[in-house]
């Protein structure tokens, strides 16, 4: 979807820099499916990418006494002392990185975080790598910063992740930024220091190269996979990353809007600048509860994440039973991102040809009453992504609805 550029009864013309971007694809389901909902349809969403589960209670009542206490005002531009020190121990203890103090940003949500660093650093036509399936935002927050994604699709076989041979041939005097998430959002993929190694040798060959990698799901990984990040496998790189994470998935904060990066003395300087013509400072009180779910405690985390496997396991293995489906099982994050390959071509008993991932998942939603995404929002197609932080009872429920409404095409 594109903003019209053609001039309403008001004269109101969109800027150029948004011309060719829409509302998130994932938002206008969301919205779909809640219109419906709220219209009486028995919808079942499985398309947010938001824990259902609350706040830690100790994360809560530190955001109350930070309220009791006057700590309301206007905090230092990119994060408080307080929580910035929370950031460096939290790298160190769980990540065995060393950021200093001025080397930590923080900001309204790890959007944020991508946003002030693009706009930070990319001129008109920069290039930015971007392994596809991706989080949607990453390629409309690089057009806006007036750069040029080079999006590189990673097969199923592959396990959804970059090989540097496509590293390799995607670099050119131009590529500013390789973006890379892991466990990643849209696919559940997670790169192992194996995986890592032959990229990092990519990069160290290329230095004028930097790379971003969004953390956020750190702490949601299944089975017996061991969470990495590029730095603590090459110190060498340390000066050229932004290692970006966050409170929103682990903690279950999404709205408490509170994202954060380390990188370079220079880099954390140029995003601070952005920052401060923008929203300036972050919430007082998200961040002081930020600092308690950093530096409190952190032993609900892995029931949390075993939680997330069992639905996982659910997920995957009713999706397989589904003739025209094939789902490879994710390392973390509580995303499913499945083959709807087999159902192409396929036709509605109403008439209507399946001829997309899009037209799958309209056909779910009004046939199934069950909203998920199409991997073309994604970048990789014909896919369609669940995520699976829901009930369970739904999600079961769910499971049937998809297996009824896809046997009924023919």
């Amino acid at each position: 979807m594109t903003i019209s550029t053609r001039i309403d009864e008001t004269g109101f013309v969109p800027a150029s820099r948004i011309s060719a971007i829409g509302v998130s694809q994932i938002l206008m389901i969301g919205a779909r499916a809640q219109a419906k909902k709220h219209a009486g349809a028995p919808v079942i969403i499985l398309g947010a990418g938001e824990p259902d589960f609350d706040t830690p209670d100790n994360v809560k009542h530190a955001a109350c006494r930070a309220i009791e206490r006057g700590d309301t005002k206007y905090t230092a531009l990119d994060g408080t002392p307080e929580l910035k020190g929370a950031i460096q121990q939290k790298f160190q203890r769980e990540n065995g990185i060393d950021y200093a103090v001025d080397e930590i940003t923080v900001a309204t949500g790890a959007k944020q975080i991508l946003f002030n660093a693009m706009m930070a650093t990319l001129d008109v036509a920069d290039e930015v790598i971007i392994p596809t399936p991706a989080w949607t935002s990453y390629l409309d927050i690089v057009a806006i910063a007036g750069g040029k994604s080079i999006c590189i699709p990673c097969s199923a076989e592959a396990g959804f992740r970059l090989t540097a041979g496509q590293l390799e041939a995607a670099i050119t005097p131009r590529t500013k930024w390789l973006i890379l998430n892991s466990p990643s959002n849209p696919s559940g993929a997670a790169y192992s220091e194996a995986d890592y190694r032959p990229l990092i040798e990519v990069l160290l060959r290329h230095p004028h190269v930097r790379l971003l990698v969004d953390d956020m799901y750190e702490h949601i990984v299944y089975d017996d996979f061991r969470f990495v990040t590029p730095v603590a496998l090459e110190p060498c790189l340390k000066g050229r990353t932004l290692t970006v994470n966050g409170v929103s998935k682990a903690y279950a904060m999404t709205g408490w809007r509170i994202g954060y990066a380390g990188g370079s003395r220079e880099l954390i300087k140029a995003m601070a600048v952005v920052q401060s013509q923008s929203t300036s400072c972050p919430s007082s009180v998200s961040q002081a509860a930020a600092v308690e779910a950093l530096s409190g405690p952190q032993d609900f985390l892995k029931p949390r994440a075993e939680s997330f496997q069992k639905r996982r396991d659910l997920v995957v293995s009713g999706l397989n039973a589904i003739d025209g489906i094939d789902c490879r099982l994710p390392e973390g994050a509580f995303y499913a991102f499945a083959s709807c390959a087999g159902l192409i071509g396929k036709r509605t008993l109403a008439g209507k040809r399946i001829d997309t991932d899009t037209d799958f998942c309209d056909y779910l939603l009004e046939d199934a009453h069950v909203a998920v995404v199409p991997g073309a929002a994604f970048g990789l197609s014909p896919f369609f992504r669940v995520s699976y932080a829901t009930a369970e009872s739904e999600l079961n429920e769910a499971i049937q609805r998809m297996f009824s409404a896809c046997a009924r095409l023919v």
